[in-house]
């Protein structure tokens, strides 16, 4: 008696495409399956070796308008199993219909739903102005490199013609939907200090734990603050600060030697709202502070700051907001506060949402027992298969003649 769009949706959980070593294969040819079943055209593009973007499309009546991306990932976090209270690639149904995967919340559900729209506005009969094009991309847990931040410079992204994107968001575990229509940009910087060694018994001078220790105490205090800061403001949401950690340490090759050289890597993510240059003065300045012989370097520096309008007199979202009004979805718009592959559509110019319809759920992405209740599930192909006509439809823009 279980939904046909639950029993998918299993099918697609139960594929490992967990990191080190996602079975990609397994998941493109799933997918090309069900977008062949569904009367969709596929193309596969190998952005580099080993990692193949899919594209169903569902061609628009004029296709010389923009088109409407419907992005997802196909590889997840790993997993502690021993922490889990089911196996996280069975996809158990407990009696309250919450399904327990690894990607149950990201976001497998997404990419089911998104198909599940379409086959139900095709089995109306419907068709529309604008193109549908949805793409599975590899490799955005790790940062997306060797996925769409390839794809996005390939002819084959260019050809697809985007006007606008939707992609992954959170769950949310109130009545509001959360949308997101900007990032943090994630930095990953490695600060360097080297000072005099010796032996471990004497009190040696301009070392460099003592330059590491003014450098870690300069960034936990930005922390601190900014932590403070949200704390004390209702109204801002983790994506309105900066997010600053510690996250490795590194020097030292024994007990009894003092180090010639230490170094720590912290992991910042920085609202649009902040100038990034003068926020690169003040991590030069926190080193130079430090004494001479600390340096820092970039592993990330993500320098894009693109936001999509939440405007009313923008027609993208206009189509998206007037679906959710009459359907009286409650949303809660805000900047992502980790990064996702929207940040790449969004640098190429394409406005693009992050949405994912879970609402009255816990937020349990990248964790233990990550679950989906199948009702939730279900009315998110609801809310999509209203959304998706809504956003085809939307009438020629003046840059489209």
């Amino acid at each position: 008696s279980e939904d046909p769009s639950v029993t998918l949706f299993r099918e697609y959980l139960r594929i490992d495409t967990v990191h080190p070593k996602p079975d990609y294969d397994a998941a493109v040819r799933f997918l090309e399956r069900v977008g062949t079943d569904l009367g969709l055209a596929c193309q596969k593009v190998e952005v580099c070796q080993g990692r193949v973007v899919l594209i169903l499309t569902w061609q628009g009546t004029n296709p010389h308008l923009r088109s409407v991306l419907l992005n997802s990932h196909t590889d997840v976090v790993p997993v502690f199993e021993e922490h889990w209270t089911y196996p996280p690639f069975e996809a158990v149904k407990d009696s309250q219909g919450n399904i327990y995967a690894r990607g149950a919340q990201d976001m497998k559900c997404v990419s089911i739903q998104y198909l599940e729209a379409i086959r139900r506005l095709k089995a109306e009969g419907k068709c529309f102005a604008r193109t549908i094009h949805l793409t599975f991309v590899p490799d955005e847990e790790v940062g997306g490199h060797k996925g769409m931040e390839m794809f996005v410079q390939h002819p084959e992204f260019r050809a697809l013609n985007v006007g606008f994107a939707l992609d992954e968001g959170l769950a949310s575990p109130s009545d509001t939907f959360s949308v997101f229509y900007g990032e943090k940009s994630p930095w990953w910087i490695k600060v360097k200090c080297v000072g005099s060694p010796g032996h471990g018994s004497r009190f040696i001078s301009n070392t460099a734990a003592e330059k590491m220790h003014k450098v870690i105490n300069s960034f936990l205090a930005f922390r601190e603050s900014e932590k403070q800061r949200l704390k004390s403001d209702s109204s801002l949401t983790l994506g309105d600060v900066t997010s600053l950690n510690l996250t490795m340490l590194e020097g030292g090759v024994s007990f009894n030697v003092v180090p010639s050289e230490m170094a720590a890597s912290f992991d910042v993510r920085i609202p649009p709202t902040v100038d990034l240059k003068a926020f690169e003065e003040q991590v030069a300045a926190w080193c130079r502070g430090a004494g001479d012989g600390v340096t820092y370097e970039f592993h990330q520096k993500c320098m894009d700051q693109h936001i999509t309008s939440t405007e009313e007199s923008d027609p993208w979202w206009k189509a998206f907001s007037g679906v959710c009004r009459d359907m009286k979805l409650q949303l809660k718009l805000e900047i992502f506060p980790a990064a996702t592959d929207s940040r790449y559509i969004r640098a190429v110019r394409h406005p693009a949402i992050g949405f994912s319809p879970m609402n009255r759920t816990p937020v349990l992405l990248h964790d233990h027992n990550e679950f989906l209740n199948e009702q939730v599930f279900l009315r998110g192909i609801d809310i999509y298969a209203r959304l998706l006509p809504a956003l085809a439809s939307v009438p020629p823009l003046p840059a489209e003649g």
